[in-house]
């Protein structure tokens, strides 16, 4: 169920040859947000420290319209490891029909293993809101104004 009570939302999905025999992304807990995505690796991935590599999941999803799916870091990962997702979060768009990869990035001081079905990110799925620009001669006021970057303080 959702938070409001409606029934899930019906996302189709499908395997890749490379995504045989994987489970499909799941909740770890019932108030989990994020889907965990597994690496559909077919040889070891050994992340030296600096380096990057895109992993395949193995799956392709059809998200209705309206809807985008982020690829989100694992706090796991990024607190013990240093490897975090590269462009997080990465936008999966409702009309992209490709198999998901997550680039991951390793940050942390050592090499950092990746093997078939080690749960590499998470996947969100959130509602997408369409704007219309309204060009106008001058923004409305705020007590902020243009303040920028740190311009709130140090803590």
């Amino acid at each position: 169920m959702t938070a409001a009570g409606d029934a899930p939302l019906s996302v189709p999905i499908t395997r890749t040859a490379a995504g045989a025999g994987l489970d499909l992304p799941a909740y770890a807990t019932a108030g989990a947000a994020g889907l965990d995505l597994m690496a559909a690796v077919s040889a070891q991935v050994d992340l030296s420290p600096g380096a990057r590599h895109m992993i395949p999941t193995g799956i392709r999803i059809a998200l209705p319209a309206g809807y985008e799916a982020q690829v989100r870091p694992r706090s796991g990962l990024a607190a013990r490891h240093g490897v975090t997702v590269l462009n997080a979060p990465g936008t999966i768009d409702a009309d992209y029909r490709g198999e998901i990869g997550v680039v991951l990035i390793n940050l942390g001081d050592g090499p950092f293993v990746i093997t078939r079905g080690t749960r590499i990110a998470q996947l969100v799925i959130a509602p997408v809101t369409r704007i219309a620009w309204h060009p106008v001669a001058v923004l409305p006021d705020t007590a902020r104004g243009a303040g920028g970057f740190g311009s709130t303080g140090l803590a």
